[in-house]
């Protein structure tokens, strides 16, 4: 635990470090609007086989378009909220949370699409990103099963292949919706991609930003309540395994939202719709002001000037 979350800590300062150097103030934005896309699409449990359901990670998605610091800065953001507000993941277990799903995954799917785009000929910026959201997904699970290791839970050979089996089949819909995002924003808005047409600004970045989180609040509000309560991959290895019962059920910090269910509401699915909108909007507000303090506009020589207010 704590050395996972000294692996996250430095994994999040170097983020921010190039963030600061090379992220444009006017891509600012869309750290906001990815960071209520993964937020709202984590909401959505889609089934498996065996009883099991899966949802997206998002790591490797928030690369493709951000790059590997703004993969990390994304990920830490909607983890962090996650475990404070809706007890989704635990306090505990953030550090861990954020070096398997924003830098192993995030980063690490990155550089597996950045090296594999090459080899693919004049089609490889779409054919390679669902080879590495996959890998992407089966590393992080692989990162998981090491920790598990680590810490005496199962033996390495047990979880090992536990995790990366059931991550092997959550990896092909992580693939395809990673794909089908990447795919639509290609052929709409290639240059907002972290590699697009000659690194110029977005057009119509304010009409991009408003789209997009149109789409987060209806899979966060419309699509969230329908999805799957089928257990997610980690907790039927845990169950499987004999381990699900070691895990921390109190909260360490009140929640406001546990579970995704807003206090107060009798119907079941208005209660889901209204914490989807309101995790949606929070996390979009606070990535997009976060993110405009810690980037600083840039002179028009093109080097730093003061940070964004």
């Amino acid at each position: 635990m704590a050395v996972t979350a000294g692996l996250a800590a430095v994994g999040v300062t170097t983020a921010v470090r190039q963030a600061q150097a090379q992220l444009p103030p006017r891509r600012v934005p869309l750290l906001g609007v990815t960071a209520a896309f993964v937020f709202a699409a984590q909401m959505v449990n889609f089934p498996i086989a065996g009883g099991t359901s899966g949802h997206l990670l998002g790591g490797t998605l928030a690369a493709v378009l951000l790059g590997p610091s703004g993969a990390v800065l994304v990920m830490t953001a909607v983890l962090t909220l996650q475990s404070l507000i809706f007890a989704d993941g635990g306090v505990l277990a953030l550090g861990a949370n954020i070096f398997n799903m924003g830098i192993v995954s995030g980063a690490g799917g990155y550089y597996v699409y950045r090296g594999v785009r090459p080899l693919l000929g004049t089609r490889g910026s779409v054919a390679a990103v669902p080879i590495a959201a996959w890998c992407g997904t089966v590393m992080a699970a692989i990162a998981t099963a090491g920790e598990l290791s680590l810490s005496g839970v199962v033996p390495w050979s047990v979880g090992v292949l536990a995790m990366a089996g059931v991550h092997m089949v959550m990896g092909v819909g992580e693939a395809l919706i990673t794909t089908l995002v990447v795919l639509a924003i290609s052929r709409t808005r290639p240059e907002i991609l972290a590699d697009g047409a000659g690194g110029l600004p977005p057009r119509g970045v304010g009409e991009t930003v408003a789209f997009g989180l149109v789409i987060s609040l209806g899979l966060g509000m419309f699509v969230s309540p329908l999805a799957s309560t089928w257990p997610d991959g980690v907790k039927t290895v845990a169950a499987t395994l004999g381990f699900l019962g070691r895990a921390v059920t109190t909260p360490l910090v009140p929640s406001l939202i546990p579970n995704y269910v807003l206090p107060g509401i009798a119907s079941p699915a208005w209660a889901t719709a209204l914490a989807g909108g309101i995790g949606t909007t929070t996390i979009f507000l606070l990535v997009l002001g976060v993110a405009r303090l810690l980037v600083p506009r840039r002179r028009p020589d093109g080097g730093p000037a003061s940070p964004s207010p």
